[in-house]
């Protein structure tokens, strides 16, 4: 398959849930992501789930109180999703099929590095988000240092990405997605992550099932962002 190709996601639909599989990155974001979604402020509210694949934020919001929407392209994915409490909804990132002003969080994980318009999913993060919403994102930076660690090391490693999974033409300009965000009324902070080394070593010899993604000061490889609409 080419680089970046969707159909490797349901290929690889068995490796989800696998703790030590090769998603496991993926759950180390998914309960990094969930520190930052504040409890439901009021019974109903909504939290809009992007490219939710296997459904792996379910289990870190479910004492939240939130209705859970996740919104994806992979049936198989969806699937999954279901039996881990999300209402699955089928469809783009770029053309989400909800009502504007929806949704009180909007998840945006792994998402941007697999689209080429990256203004158009904050677009779409903004239209369904209700003034003074929560957007949680995390992605990975464009550069050298970044395409080195997350294409050429990370995808040689155990817990890394399955190869050919990414295509480095598609990572984040930072500089570009601030100016993005604030065009379409997102208050937006971007923050470096990195897994705990500690962990991370304990995680290899099956010691643990989640790493800790701890922040940093340089966003040059992998980053989160947290913002509000205006």
């Amino acid at each position: 398959m080419r680089r970046n190709d969707p159909a490797q996601y349901d290929q690889l639909a068995d490796e989800w849930w696998r703790h030590d599989g090769e998603f496991a990155a993926l759950h180390w974001l998914a309960a990094s992501r969930a520190e930052h979604v504040p409890p439901a402020a009021s019974p109903g509210a909504v939290l809009v789930d992007l490219a939710c694949g296997g459904g792996l934020m379910g289990p870190h919001v479910a004492g939240l109180g939130y209705r859970h929407v996740g919104v994806d392209i992979g049936v198989r994915g969806l699937e999954l999703a279901r039996q881990h409490g999300l209402l699955p909804v089928r469809g783009s990132v770029l053309a989400v099929p909800l009502a504007d002003a929806c949704a009180d969080v909007v998840l945006a994980g792994e998402i941007l590095e697999h689209v080429e318009d990256h203004a158009g999913v904050l677009a779409e993060c903004a239209r369904l988000l209700r003034p003074g919403g929560t957007l949680v994102l995390d992605a990975l930076a464009s550069g050298w240092l970044s395409r080195l660690v997350n294409v050429h090391l990370l995808e040689r490693m155990p817990g890394g990405p399955p190869r050919g999974l990414h295509d480095p033409a598609l990572f984040v300009d930072r500089r570009h997605l601030l100016a993005a965000a604030d065009e379409v009324g997102l208050d937006l902070e971007l923050v470096g992550l990195r897994p705990s080394m500690r962990e991370a070593i304990a995680w290899r010899f099956g010691r643990r099932q989640l790493v800790r993604m701890k922040p940093i000061r340089s966003t040059a490889v992998v980053f989160a962002g947290y913002g509000r609409k205006r």
